[in-house]
């Protein structure tokens, strides 16, 4: 890009001119400067004099090493600007109203609980969050209800069939995806909980097909239901012309009542069959072209990972998306969403390793993790299992283009060296943005297996 290239001689040019704190004090004689490299500051134009001179050397000596160092810094900086094509984002944020608030919290038994003078629009968001959160249980709860009921019988036995015999889940056709429900004001307002933000780094032409990774999975994936399940985010408007389906577990659709409630978000199963209908189906020409998935690769696994501060990505064996990418032809794109893993507390697996053990264990046989989490509650900052109003900022990375094999044809090195390519964006990606949107972290990137 243009800009990081100046930004980086710029930088370059900086390194090499670096300039000396100088200390002048004036006398009727003239300036006298004592300084690093014995640089004369004010506006003596005489020559050094001697005394200056071995100064200069002497001090020069030691300040040597560490003007060294600066100096290959900036440099090896300056570089990677220069390499890294990603242009540069921004975090906007204005958090000084929610400081001031938990400055003027409540507190009682060591609790912050909110004052009575928040926003109505931020009580709002709440509501909205709300809502999602608890999503699963109100459906079910109230799916039971009309079974208490006898009048209600003879619908809920024929809704019961046809969500066991359904295909809308999986045949790639989107017909309960309802475009309207996907734009309600309810999901701008949990968009806003946080805030959340979608950033775009490259254009995505809708003559192709797209397989979205999303990272990291955190412990619900609120960013990845914000930006690709919802436009609360605007995605139809950054990337038009693209229809995007979010996927989850294929046990999400035996939920009633709840299944119905995730496909009018477009939402479809994470299964290869599912993935393969989407990517093959629809567009101009009905071969999938201007159609998108986004997969949370790093599934139940990486949400035990989910630390504050910290960006685990379980990604070193997960090659699966990228064959299903070879198979449809669908170009990777990468999902970075700084924050997500902010949203919860959970215990960590190296002060409670035998807790750790029993979590996966339970991901081994059951096939889903049961994470130890808490986060804020409605009406205070610090228990509850409500997400914490911390910032998300979800970044679309550079599209990997992918050429389309027959099953026979796909080859590990193919594979391989795809992956590695993949990986390297999410690295790029991290590196160029993580002084913006991570400023607080614990650590850097890693990648696990």
């Amino acid at each position: 890009m243009a800009l990081a290239e100046s930004t980086g001689d710029f930088f370059e040019k900086a390194a090499d001119e670096l300039p000396v704190k100088t200390m002048a004090t004036s006398s009727s004689k003239g300036v006298q400067v004592n300084g690093v490299n014995g640089v004369r500051g004010g506006l003596d134009d005489e020559k050094e004099r001697p005394s200056e001179k071995e100064n200069r050397l002497v001090n020069g000596e030691r300040s040597g090493t560490a003007t060294l160092t600066q100096r290959k810094q900036q440099k090896s900086s300056a570089l990677k600007a220069k390499d890294n094509d990603y242009p540069p984002l921004y975090d906007d944020d204005e958090r000084e109203d929610r400081r001031l608030d938990r400055i003027q919290a409540y507190r009682a038994a060591g609790i912050r609980f909110a004052p009575w003078n928040i926003p109505y629009r931020r009580r709002m968001q709440t509501v909205a969050v709300i809502i999602h959160c608890l999503s699963i249980a109100s459906t079910v709860s109230f799916f039971f209800f009309l079974c208490a009921i006898p009048i209600f019988w003879p619908l809920i036995i024929p809704y019961l069939l046809h969500m066991s015999l359904s295909k809308n889940a999986t045949d790639g056709r989107l017909r309960m995806r309802s475009e309207r429900w996907r734009r309600l004001p309810v999901w701008k307002l949990f968009g806003e909980y946080f805030p959340a933000k979608l950033h775009k780094t490259h254009d995505l032409p809708p003559t192709r097909k797209y397989i979205f990774g999303y990272h990291p999975h955190g412990i619900i994936s609120h960013g990845a239901f914000a930006a690709f399940a919802t436009e609360a985010l605007g995605f139809s408007e950054k990337f038009p012309g693209i229809t995007n389906s979010l996927l989850t577990l294929d046990s999400n659709f035996r939920i009633p009542l709840y299944r119905d409630y995730i496909l009018a978000f477009g939402l479809q199963s994470v299964s290869k069959e599912s993935i393969t209908n989407i990517l093959t189906k629809g567009g101009p020409n009905n071969e999938g072209m201007g159609r998108a998935v986004t997969i949370v690769v790093g599934g139940a696994r990486e949400s035990l990972e989910a630390q504050p501060g910290v960006m685990n990505l379980v990604l070193a064996d997960r090659k699966g998306f990228v064959k299903m990418a070879i198979r449809t032809g669908a170009d990777l794109v990468p999902v970075l969403a700084f924050g997500e893993n902010d949203l919860y507390d959970q215990l960590s697996p190296k002060t409670h390793p035998w807790l750790h053990k029993a979590q996966m264990w339970v991901l081994r046989t059951l096939k889903f993790t049961l994470p130890f989490l808490h986060g804020r509650g409605i009406f205070n900052y610090d228990v509850g299992l409500m997400p914490y109003r911390r910032r998300l900022n979800i970044v679309v990375g550079r599209p990997i283009m992918v050429a389309q094999k027959r099953e026979g044809e796909i080859e590990n090195e193919e594979v391989n060296r795809l992956h590695s390519e993949y990986v390297g964006e999410l690295e790029k990606m991290w590196e160029r943005y993580k002084d913006v949107f991570a400023a607080g972290r614990r650590g850097e990137m890693n990648i696990l297996k």
